[in-house]
């Protein structure tokens, strides 16, 4: 068990490291890998970076709870981010490659020409610390995984997790993180599709299982009764708030600077986009598997820690050294967000908050080492679940961003004083929504944080007339 998952570990750091070969030092290169990432890679790198340890631990433990009904969380993500990737992706890179800037809050600060100075300090402080927050929450999700299998205290995982995102994010920047968010991605999709069909299996296939699972009170029922409003009515609200935390990615820069650093070649962005969300979907129809199978092979886990059914589970149906292969994949999981969120705040601190832009490479650095030691901190003392502290992380950076951002690729501008009332507005919704009013457990808190701003934003905006040319505006002779 541990010979395959220091074997496998070691393949990712030592592609991590490998990248370093091709680093030239500067902050284009450190932040955005020179703005020269294939699309295969691009669509493997952001849907490894989105499929964090939330999928692996959070995810597979929600579903365990909830059973079937926890399908209805996938729908409404992937439709959400699918309709948010259709008109927002290709404008953010058009937008990267014209203002020349390397962090996700300058390039929305300099879209339209201007430098919204005041705006992009506040947009920067607020990345620091959710940003910093979800990182822990990934670095945590590492440490569970390490429990959970081999039994060790979880902060000895947390503090691996954090000293292998330090190497390799230090030697390589974002083509490290991107580089080893390839080889990632097929030991997280081999790990998760192995447990599954040796789980289902075991059970005698498909029709065994669905016989065991019809066994559980409620496991299968489509329409459960503790949503907001009964049956399919319900249901519908509940997707539609998920599709809000779907299209929230264009709100998350540790997945969007992936697209942002996309190769300039046409249709590359068409391609990327095809390999996001093919992975994508089979992934998730197989975490949800794994953890409605989980419901059957660990029935009393529920009394203890739903989010450990995963790593639980392989350690009772594998043998060593497969379950070696799920605890890599785990650790690719958390690693592979991880190391994206420490650079996205990494670059946060050093060209977006402070007065005068780092541009040193030991600087950079060193404040990627520095925001990961920080999460590492907070991994070590957080005690509220992974599922919970990425949603809030997730929807209030979508509920901050995700209005503005949409404002701009729908052709739209605003002041400074305007952008600065709209990131400030989204913000305080989404986190009244949840810690104020408590209905974040019907109704997804980035809805009202994203939807609220984005129509008081379209009212004072003003539509961006497209550029005349000098052969439009010529007088025929």
């Amino acid at each position: 068990m541990m010979t395959s998952f220091l074997l496998i570990l070691g393949i990712f750091l030592a592609i991590g490291l490998a990248s370093a070969r091709k680093a030239t030092g500067d902050r284009e290169d450190y932040y955005l890998a020179s703005g020269s990432v294939k699309p295969w890679l691009a669509g493997l790198s952001a849907v490894a970076t989105n499929n964090s340890g939330y999928m692996f631990i959070g995810v597979i433990g929600y579903t365990y709870q909830t059973g079937l009904a926890a399908i209805w969380l996938m729908i409404g993500w992937i439709l959400g981010d699918f309709l948010g990737s259709l008109f927002i992706h290709k404008k953010l890179k058009e937008a990267t490659t014209a203002t020349k800037e390397a962090s996700f809050a300058s390039v929305m600060a300099r879209w339209h020409g201007e430098d919204f100075q005041i705006w992009k300090r506040i947009a920067a402080v607020i990345m620091i610390v959710f940003l910093i927050a979800y990182a822990g929450a990934q670095i945590a999700a590492g440490g569970k995984a390490l429990q959970g299998v081999l039994g060790f205290d979880p902060r000895a995982g947390a503090v691996a997790v954090a000293l292998i995102v330090i190497v390799y994010s230090i030697a390589g920047g974002l083509r490290a993180s991107i580089w080893t968010d390839g080889a990632q991605s097929i030991a997280m999709f081999a790990a998760m599709a192995l447990l599954f069909f040796v789980g289902l299996h075991g059970l005698g296939g498909m029709s065994g299982t669905i016989e065991k699972w019809s066994e559980v009170p409620g496991f299968l029922n489509l329409f459960p009764d503790d949503l907001l409003l009964a049956g399919a009515a319900g249901v519908a609200l509940f997707v539609i708030g998920w599709m809000f935390a779907g299209f929230s990615v264009i709100g998350q820069p540790h997945v969007m600077v992936r697209f942002m650093a996309l190769d300039d070649d046409k249709d590359n962005m068409v391609r990327a986009r095809a390999w996001y969300y093919a992975y994508f979907t089979g992934f998730y129809l197989l975490a949800t598997g794994v953890g409605m199978l989980s419901r059957i092979y660990l029935p009393d886990l529920a009394s203890l820690d739903p989010e450990l059914a995963l790593p639980t589970l392989a350690v009772e149906l594998l043998h060593p050294a497969l379950v070696g292969l799920i605890l890599a994949g785990i650790f690719a999981a958390t690693m592979s967000t991880a190391d994206s969120l420490v650079l996205s705040c990494s670059a946060a601190l050093t060209h977006d908050l402070t007065p005068q832009r780092l541009e040193k490479p030991w600087l950079l650095k060193a404040a990627t080492a520095a925001t990961t030691l920080i999460a590492l901190g907070l991994a070590l003392s957080e005690s509220r679940s992974v599922f919970s502290l990425v949603i809030l992380a997730w929807s209030t950076l979508a509920a901050a961003f995700a209005p503005l951002l949409t404002l701009y690729s729908l052709k739209r501008k605003v002041s400074e004083p305007i952008a600065i009332g709209l990131l400030v507005l989204g913000v305080s919704i989404a986190l009244y929504w949840r810690f104020g009013l408590g209905w974040h457990n019907n109704v997804y808190e980035g809805l009202p944080g994203i939807v609220i701003p984005l129509i008081i934003g379209w009212a004072l905006s003003t539509k961006v007339e497209p550029k005349v040319t000098e052969h439009q505006t010529s007088v025929p002779s």
